[in-house]
């Protein structure tokens, strides 16, 4: 049996591809802002995921940290998937996701451990926008009581 090619979601996925510097702005839930520097590497994995590793320095965080992002697209179900863990934390984060009709954005959706409360999950939503060939923004929003979205995390890319 052939696996099937590769769909146009697939492709997409090849321009996150190579190494990237990041710098970015995190508030934290006592509302004190910082500033985060790290790097990332990203492969695919065959012709369906891309494999990223990031690794840097982020507010709240004493030591650097290392997380694995993993996406593919799931002709099934047409969405994308995926899942991402980091050193900061014990949980495995499943996603689900969609591309916005310019093919521009994926935004990922998730429920994860509430930043202020570990010991419940609230709704997440991360934001991947590519802006040019070499550069991309990413975005983490967390879903407030009032239905709202809260922007606390925004990162800059750019292809090293």
């Amino acid at each position: 049996m052939q696996p099937a090619p590769p769909s146009p979601e697939h492709n997409w996925l090849k321009q996150l591809v190579g190494n990237w510097t990041i710098t970015g702005t995190c508030t934290m839930p006592d509302g004190s802002t910082g500033e985060s520097n790290a790097t990332e590497s990203a492969r695919m994995v065959g012709d369906y995921f891309i494999h990223a590793i990031l690794k840097g320095k982020v507010p709240g965080a004493d030591d650097p940290v290392e997380t694995v992002l993993i996406i593919g697209f799931d002709p099934e179900t047409s969405n994308f998937v995926g899942t991402w863990i980091g050193s900061p934390m014990p949980n495995l984060v499943n996603y689900t996701g969609t591309l916005s009709d310019d093919n521009t954005t994926l935004t990922l959706s998730c429920d994860a451990p509430d930043l202020e409360d570990q010991n419940k999950t609230s709704a997440y939503r991360d934001v991947i926008i590519i802006t040019s060939e070499n550069t991309r923004e990413f975005h983490s929003e967390i879903r407030l009581e009032d239905g709202s979205w809260n922007r606390f995390m925004s990162s800059h890319y750019t292809r090293a």
